[in-house]
């Protein structure tokens, strides 16, 4: 067995099995999804995170390029019980570090505990816990990413179905989901995807009817150039948002946002909406929360810990989630979402 070593910020290193080779550190975090995991590991919001499943075994259905989320995996390291040949070496063949055979619910626990936590990762042949140690020491917190939308961005503009009749929404690629452009599509929607630093300028060429702020990694506070858009076009344009986007607009209207203690990753995660008092079950993936809606009501909590899931105003035309609606992977429950989005506006002609 080649071993692999963990160091963590509570002080502990741990020996494991190295199943992709490599050196890597980031923040320590924890999914409860059991399926979905070609999602989850395609997912940019876990860029700069190390990704640790607490269901025993993962790859027990294979790699499907088709399940993917975005063109790479996004954490910078995998931790599971056990993982099969398919998903070790797909992650080795993309670079990623990955270690089993460790107690991952000693790991989950104490991230339950006392929070996420940084981490370094040695795997290979010659790991040591030393170098382990060294990447610990290395590593930065979420808030210190400062430009990690670039990370995660597209460079140029992307349209997605060119010819569709529905509304031309600017979903900004704050490290979007590839099932959020596609729920919009299957909606008939013309999806303008533009950079995660995209202008005024930028989104007026487009014209469009929806202005849509992504999902993405770190802390919401260092998208700036997105809040810069929410300001400008509220009130004139509809606005949603999905997860991080939810927190940018909030910022952007009067809120405030907080780091989470361990956050919310899984496909379980139940949520209740305040009119209805119906639950439903979401997918989420987050480390952030909204702490004050600011303009916005709050209209879905968490029935976990209460912490805001859905924000809305009417008289602004806004509408946003925490979880993901898109359900890949997950749950249905949440789909009518896109159809509440593009209800906002009268559909276009192209």
């Amino acid at each position: 067995m080649t071993k692999a070593y963990v160091a963590l910020e509570d002080g502990r290193t741990i020996e494991a099995r190295s199943r992709a080779p490599g050196r890597t550190r980031g923040e320590l975090v924890f999914t409860t999804a059991y399926t979905g995991y070609e999602e989850s590991l395609t997912d940019p919001s876990y860029e700069e995170q190390i990704l640790t499943f607490s269901y025993p075994l993962i790859g027990n259905y294979g790699v499907r390029e088709e399940r993917f989320e975005s063109d790479r995996v996004h954490p910078r390291g995998v931790v599971a019980r056990d993982l099969t040949e398919d998903v070790a070496e797909w992650l080795a063949e993309e670079g990623v570090p990955a270690i089993d055979e460790l107690d991952t619910r000693d790991l989950v626990t104490g991230i339950r505990e006392e929070g996420a936590m940084q981490c370094g990762i040695a795997a290979g042949p010659d790991a040591t816990a030393a170098d382990a140690e060294a990447e610990l020491d290395a590593c930065k917190g979420m808030s210190e990413h400062t430009d990690i939308g670039s990370q995660v961005s597209i460079g140029e503009p992307v349209t997605y179905n060119p010819d569709g009749d529905g509304p031309r929404v600017a979903l900004i690629d704050c490290g979007a989901k590839g099932s959020i452009a596609s729920s919009l599509v299957e909606r008939d929607a013309v999806v303008e995807k533009l950079p995660y630093d995209a202008t005024v300028a930028d989104v007026e060429s487009v014209d469009p009817d929806v202005l849509f702020i992504s999902n993405g990694p770190g802390d919401p506070e260092n998208f700036e150039a997105a809040a810069a858009l929410v300001e400008e076009y509220v009130g004139d344009v509809p606005l949603a948002g999905i997860c991080l986007g939810q927190q940018v607009i909030a910022n952007a209207l009067g809120g405030q946002t907080e780091k989470m203690e361990f956050g919310h990753r899984g496909v379980n995660q139940p949520v209740r909406d305040l009119r209805s008092n119906k639950v439903v079950m979401t997918t989420q993936n987050h480390g952030y929360t909204v702490s004050e809606p600011g303009d916005l009501d709050v209209t879905q909590i968490n029935v976990n810990d209460d912490t805001p899931e859905g924000l809305e105003s009417d008289e602004m035309n806004v509408i946003t989630r925490q979880y993901h609606p898109e359900a890949n992977p997950g749950p249905h429950d949440t789909l009518g979402f896109f159809d509440d989005v593009l209800g906002m506006t009268s559909a276009r002609t192209n």
